[in-house]
């Protein structure tokens, strides 16, 4: 690397880390993984492994943090009490389902509302062929649904398309089932599965076959070997920044350490070489038998060349394709991405995501069934880009906004931390460097605008001040939508969103770390100074500070927060403590509060005010269903009940009220979806915001 470069690491592959946690709750003895991912799909993994007995210890520490799993044995699970909620992570219920289809047990697996969507037929398919017995619970091919496993049977399974968690699914039931299984496709898929499982003492028997790609266990062995190895970096987070070093053109200055270069998973590679960014594989070596190297990008940073990939690369690079349509919006002429019809089942639709967002920031795309078509241009690219909740959603147009030329903004950041905690910081430490080199702005050719830099942009939106801001305050009932609505309604405003319960939930965790819950009705002002409660903003997302450090979302959620939050948060010191700073944050072009009081009390003004109410019925359904529970009627009954009881407490306290102010809009969500919500909102905001 030359003088005065930069190297960085991103974090653990998240394949492997979930992989390595299923299968050393399968084997025999202690599995020592080093490396592992902290992100949110991994700790949804982890989570549902404890609750079926396996123990876990140091997942949720630190990176530098040896995780170690205690496995008893390939048929050593117990039944577990709850829902195993898997929340987003895909890999991680559809691995685990393939190891609970030989479990004597059983259990219902489910997760959050994108991965509710997300087919599972594939899966349970050929599981259910092997003998497990799997019920769907609500609706057919979708999470949630029961499985009980235990006896199964050998399978020959020929795949339509090549996937890695389908045939991994398949493998760990025939491993764990002690039964021969073949798994046959069209093309070769990731295989860390076969890695690991051959490290872990089994014979597995693959290669090229008629029309495809053949995977083998033959004769399962009675036990695993416990795993003792090195997570790589993730050659899907380490994309991100190969693609921000060839927009940026800052060659070989910039340096990722440590990255895995399993040749299944860098598809990318030669794309990029053809588009002009030659990617340098450096210092070669192999860890835990998954190959990993330091990597840079060569070129001159000149401009990018437009580049058809096709069918037979998708498989090697299928969760690099947003990242590369972004590159493609800045490459001469027109990119062709083609046979990519598997994206519309990931966590989002990506391939509508992608097309919807490109064209939303000025770049001309065509959709297809399977792919699309991007015209690249230099122009300069603005606006907010919806992530659809998907984490490289995110992440991709991140990178591109991260550019000279682009003013693009995330409606919800906090995604990425699915797969890479930390992004928006190693980013941000990535272009600071960058400007410090000289380089915060490009040199465009005759007669195109020139891009400021970072520096100068944030400048810019410091001084817009908080006259002209357009406040949206939105109140209501528990269960109404006030935060995904609110949520949504800022994202596609490019507004600011101030999530009030969340600062609430600060003081009380504050109040409780201090000792000081036992009696809270003597909280002094002194106290909450004490606290250091602040707002941090990046772009429109809200994050809390106190004392200096930001307070983790999962802190905040915490149980017990939730249950002193509301004795909290009708003190009056908390309240006159909070109110400044919640009207603060009335800046920019516009700001969505939501809470109980915002358009009584806190933003009494608000150009804007909406009360959001629903049937007590259909709040209790929403309420189970966030937390992954079943809504039986008597479940949905009781949850009522509850709901209605906080509802007359929260309206009959004598400090801030819920109630509605005299000229808010009352919008009844009961039989309205989260984007009808939205839209309803959207449509009142517009009516009342000010000409361009």
């Amino acid at each position: 690397m030359r003088s005065g470069g930069l190297s960085i690491r991103v974090p653990g592959d998240k394949s492997i880390t979930q992989r390595a946690l299923i299968l050393g709750a399968m084997a025999d003895g202690e599995s020592r993984i080093a490396g592992a991912l902290r992100g949110a799909d991994p700790l949804a993994t982890g989570r549902a492994l404890a609750a079926l007995g396996v123990e876990i210890d140091g997942l949720d520490a630190g990176e530098d943090q040896v995780v170690r799993i205690a496995g008893c044995g390939l048929r050593s699970w117990r039944s577990p009490s709850g829902t195993l909620d898997l929340e987003n992570s895909g890999t991680g219920v559809r691995l685990l389902a393939g190891a609970l289809a030989a479990q004597p047990l059983t259990a219902v697996l489910a997760g959050d509302e994108s991965l509710s969507r997300r087919p599972m037929g594939r899966i349970t398919g050929p599981l259910r062929r092997m003998g497990a017995s799997i019920r769907y619970l609500e609706r057919p091919g979708v999470l949630p649904f029961q499985i009980v496993g235990g006896g199964l049977n050998g399978i020959r399974h020929e795949g339509r398309v090549a996937s890695a968690q389908v045939k991994s699914a398949i493998l760990f039931a025939g491993v764990g089932g002690g039964v021969g299984v073949e798994v046959r496709e069209p093309r070769r898929s990731r295989d860390h599965s076969e890695r690991m499982l051959e490290g872990m003492g089994v014979e597995v028997v693959e290669g090229a076959a008629a029309e495809g790609w053949l995977v083998r266990v033959p004769e399962p062995p009675p036990r695993l070997s416990p795993l003792q190895m090195q997570v790589p970096g993730d050659f899907s987070s380490a994309a991100f920044f190969l693609a921000w070093a060839a927009l940026v053109g800052c060659g070989d200055l910039l340096q990722l350490e440590a990255v895995g270069v399993n040749p299944t998973r860098t598809g990318l590679l030669p794309a990029l070489a053809r588009m002009g960014a030659d990617v340098r594989v450096l210092g070669r070596r192999s860890e835990g038998g998954e190959a990993v190297g330091d990597l840079v990008v060569g070129g001159d940073g000149s401009a990018l060349h437009a580049v058809t990939v096709g069918e037979d690369e998708i498989p090697g690079m299928v969760d690099e394709v947003p990242i590369l349509a972004v590159l493609a919006a800045r490459a001469e002429g027109v990119s062709r991405i083609s046979g990519a019809g598997e994206l519309r089942v990931k966590e989002s639709d990506r391939l509508a995501a992608l097309a919807t967002n490109l064209r939303r920031i000025g770049v001309a795309v065509e959709e297809f069934d399977d792919g699309l078509e991007v015209e690249g241009t230099d122009a300069p690219l603005t606006g907010v880009v919806e992530s659809f909740h998907d984490h490289r959603i995110a992440m991709a147009f991140g990178i591109l906004g991260a550019t000279p030329g682009c003013n693009i903004r995330i409606d919800d950041p906090g995604t990425t931390d699915v797969s890479f905690p930390g992004f928006w910081d190693l980013l941000g430490r990535v272009r600071t460097w960058w400007e410090s080199m000289g380089h915060g702005t490009w040199r465009p050719g005759p007669g195109k605008r020139q891009p400021r830099s970072v520096a100068q942009d944030a400048r810019a939106s410091a001084v817009a001040g908080s006259a002209g801001c357009t406040v949206v305050a939105i109140d209501g009932s528990a269960g109404s939508g006030k935060s995904t609505t609110a949520a949504a309604v800022a994202g596609q405003l490019g507004y600011r969103h101030l999530d009030s319960g969340a600062l609430y939930r600060a003081v009380t965790l504050g109040l409780l770390d201090a000792d000081l819950a036992m009696a809270v009705e003597t909280v002094t002002p002194a106290d909450l100074e004490a606290l250091d409660i602040a707002i941090e903003w990046r772009d429109a997302a809200m994050a809390v500070r106190m004392r200096g450090v930001r307070v983790p979302e999962e802190a905040l959620r915490a149980a017990r927060v939730t249950s002193e939050v509301s004795a909290v948060s009708a003190l009056a010191p908390v309240r006159e403590h909070l109110l400044e700073l919640q009207r603060a944050a009335a800046d920019g072009p516009g700001l969505v509060a939501e809470g109980r009081d915002m358009g009584t009390v806190v933003f009494p003004d608000a150009a804007v005010k909406i009360y959001l109410d629903a049937h007590p019925r259909e709040r209790a359904r929403r309420r189970i269903r966030q937390r992954g529970g079943s809504a039986g009627a008597a479940e949905i009954e009781e949850e009522a009940r509850r709901l209605k009881d906080r509802d007359e407490r929260d309206s009959s306290r004598s400090l801030a009220p819920l109630a509605r102010a005299g000229d808010a809009v009352l919008l009844d969500t009961t039989h309205m979806d989260p984007r009808a919500q939205m839209e309803a909102v959207i449509r009142l905001v517009r009516s009342v915001e000010p000409s361009p």
